[in-house]
């Protein structure tokens, strides 16, 4: 399947009042091409998932990919990880899932992935050496996201890995605006227009909320992750590594 020439023009396309941005069939089906034009660093962030799971990933135990989109990450985990090692892909959108299933397709040993429909919320974590919480966390609902961590801590085994990566909020100060013109400038250069930029705003305001820097990690150790450390970030996104 070629992604590349699924182009996003859903904000585009002026049909009345904007809608709260929802992962449906019109989004999974540009989503490539959204994320890769929205997330700076995108392509660093599949890529080191990979990386990251083969130095983490143990013999017969399992990975997870939580919030799962089309499966990018997952790919990247499959390519770099031991045989003996079950990967669970999750997400609650039926047309993400859809999307990934036809991706896994004609990819090698693609029967070690098991595709879920669920909510990630009420997806058991258990015998896990990885975990990916992959731009995902800041679309669960805040009072929500320190059970879901330490959830998956419980999930862990010795020496076990969790990697987020998230859309951080910025101080609302000189600096702050600097960063987020900068990621507007980032849209605008991919090809972005003026209204699909502020409409895909609007689309997800409320729906994608996200938490600084510190609040991020204060809540990694409260969930009990025993380090935590950051190793990416590209303007106002973010990437942590935490272990137990």
């Amino acid at each position: 399947m070629n992604d590349s020439t699924l182009i996003d023009d859903l904000f585009d396309r002026p049909s009345g009042p904007v809608r709260p941005f929802e992962f449906d069939a019109d989004v999974a089906r540009v989503f490539p091409d959204m994320v890769r034009r929205s997330v700076p660093g995108y392509a660093e962030l599949v890529g080191m998932s990979g990386l990251i799971a083969r130095r983490a990933a143990r013999p017969g135990t399992h990975c997870y990919d939580l919030g799962c989109s089309l499966g990018a990450v997952t790919r990247s985990i499959l390519r770099q990880v031991e045989a003996d090692v079950r990967l669970i892909a999750v997400d609650n959108a039926p047309a993400m899932i859809e999307g990934l299933q036809a991706r896994l397709a004609d990819v090698p040993h693609a029967e070690r992935v098991e595709p879920l429909c669920a909510d990630v919320r009420d997806v058991a974590i258990e015998n896990a050496s990885f975990v990916v919480l992959n731009l995902t966390l800041q679309f669960i609902p805040p009072e929500s996201r320190l059970d879901l961590l330490t959830r998956i801590r419980e999930g862990l085994v010795p020496g076990g890995v969790l990697m987020l990566a998230e859309k951080v909020l910025i101080p609302e100060d000189r600096g702050g605006r600097f960063m987020i013109q900068l990621h507007e400038d980032f849209k605008r250069a991919n090809g972005y227009s003026e209204m699909a930029i502020s409409g895909k705003r609007t689309a997800l305001e409320r729906v994608l909320v996200p938490d600084s820097v510190e609040t991020h990690e204060a809540r990694l150790g409260a969930a009990g992750f025993a380090g935590v450390g950051r190793w990416f970030q590209s303007l106002n996104f973010v990437a942590w590594v935490a272990w137990i």
